[in-house]
């Protein structure tokens, strides 16, 4: 197994669920690890074989963008739903956190693998 990944993608959204939340963008940051086969696209030196990072990422950002979630368990699943449905994924892992929402801790989020995990 392959892994292409995509590390702090950060993006500006409405997330939360207190009224102050609904109100102003907040970052989000997105750590995502998407299990794929490399081989023919390193042997044909060609995109079109290739897991397009670009264009999933082009893809979360439009979507977690307008999404607007209350929850970060929901936008996660949401955000691993899409990535499986639309592009050629079996298995990801999907670490999704709030920079700066609990004072004292860097960060907050959680982690999610969804899929089936090639052997």
């Amino acid at each position: 197994m392959d892994i292409v990944y995509i590390k702090d993608l950060r993006i500006e959204t409405i997330i939360g669920i207190y009224d102050w939340e609904r109100e102003v963008k907040q970052t989000v940051s997105l750590d995502l690890e998407m299990a794929t086969d490399i081989t023919t696209a390193a042997r044909t030196d060609d995109i079109a074989h290739a897991l397009n990072y670009k264009a999933v990422t082009k893809r979360l950002i439009d979507y977690v963008e307008s999404r607007h979630a209350l929850l970060v368990e929901s936008l996660a699943e949401e955000v691993a739903a899409l990535v499986l449905e639309e592009f050629p994924v079996p298995w990801l892992r999907l670490r999704l956190s709030k920079p700066g929402a609990v004072r004292g801790a860097k960060d907050v989020g959680l982690i999610i693998e969804r899929g089936s995990k090639p052997e």
